[in-house]
């Protein structure tokens, strides 16, 4: 078999994945088994999505981590637990990255239709990206806190809780992820289908956090799963 460019490149670049999934357990970012995780979900969203699904991963992975450690001591002094790890699990890896790497494996069995489920990635991640921006950023830099089933006043931190701040912040997450993928699609209607399809996922967790985990009747990792299964699923509405 004749090796090409594009077969090289990707060598390269699943190189690059394996020399990640090494460094994230090093710094403590992830389990082992999360590393794992991450690079079969990695590998699955390169075939499937090409150099544009996996920025849009690697892009969501960095500002989880930025965000995550911005003010962590504030964070819980807020919340009156102690700081949360930084190591990610293998389900919350799954949680967040699982459906770009489904709808990955969907596109390399369906090529023709490949356009769409680099859209969909995008959404999965948007939505992934808006949540992480909002719970992490929105608990330090929000005024106000609501329930987003009735609106009425609570307290910071709670599941299902939001404000407008947060909000804002999760909007900024995915125009980031819409983007990273209008410079490799181009600036057309994807980039306001992601940004849509993104915060309508970020409020579909709240309402999920408020409804059904609060009453621990839904775990956070499939929360988070539905909330990205959600936005791709949205972008069907778009077609």
């Amino acid at each position: 078999m004749t090796v090409t460019t594009t077969h090289l490149g990707y060598l390269v670049t699943g190189l690059c994945i394996l020399t990640g999934m090494w460094l994230s357990v090093k710094a403590g970012k992830l389990t082992v088994a999360a590393s794992v995780t991450a690079g079969i979900v990695g590998f699955l969203v390169l075939v499937g999505g090409g150099y544009a699904g996996l920025s849009l991963l690697v892009t969501f992975f960095v500002l989880g981590v930025l965000a995550t450690r911005h003010q962590r001591a504030n964070k819980a002094q807020v919340s009156g637990n102690e700081p949360d790890s930084e190591k990610r699990k293998a389900s919350q890896v799954l949680a967040n990255g699982g459906v770009a790497a489904m709808v990955g494996l969907i596109s390399l069995l369906d090529p023709t239709h490949r356009s769409l489920y680099v859209l969909m990635m995008a959404a999965s991640l948007s939505a992934a990206t808006a949540d992480t921006l909002s719970s992490e950023l929105g608990t330090v830099y929000g005024k106000r806190f609501f329930n987003i089933l009735h609106f009425r006043k609570e307290e910071r931190g709670l599941d299902g809780v939001v404000s407008v701040e947060g909000t804002l912040l999760g909007l900024a997450g995915s125009t980031i992820i819409a983007g990273i993928y209008a410079l490799f699609v181009g600036l057309d209607r994807g980039f306001l289908v992601i940004m849509i399809t993104g915060t309508a996922g970020n409020l579909f967790d709240s309402v999920l956090g408020a409804a059904l985990e609060r009453k621990q009747l839904l775990h956070n990792d499939l929360v988070n799963l539905f909330t990205t299964l959600f936005a791709a699923l949205l972008v069907l509405l778009f077609r």
